[in-house]
């Protein structure tokens, strides 16, 4: 494939794409643990602001309301609500926009 772009991994966080604005917790974190990033395209340090399970999302930077969700360099959804950095994002504050039959011609 021309143009994929390479993700990034660690012991507690997976990002698939460096467009992406959450990444996928590999490990459960707890609220006040810190995730350090120190490679080019992904460098960040987040401070965790909930305990989040294994395979949910986190936020990598602040997201306003109505902002879209980005995963795999896709956008999945849009905020419901702001969602600051380190904060859990699931479906309590987006809105998810994948496979809704209800949108198709909007």
């Amino acid at each position: 494939m021309i143009g994929l772009e390479k993700g990034y991994s660690q012991e507690k966080i997976i990002i698939l794409n460096p467009r992406d604005n959450v990444g996928i917790i590999k490990k459960d974190v707890s609220k006040g643990e810190k995730i350090i990033i120190n490679k080019e395209k992904f460098q960040n340090s987040i401070e965790v602001k909930d305990n989040i399970s294994y395979r949910f999302k986190i936020a990598l930077k602040n997201i306003g309301i109505g902002e879209t969700i980005i995963k795999s360099g896709e956008i999945i959804g849009k905020a419901k609500e702001k969602i600051q950095k380190g904060e859990m994002v699931h479906i309590h504050n987006i809105e998810g926009l994948r496979g809704r039959g209800d949108l198709k011609n909007k």
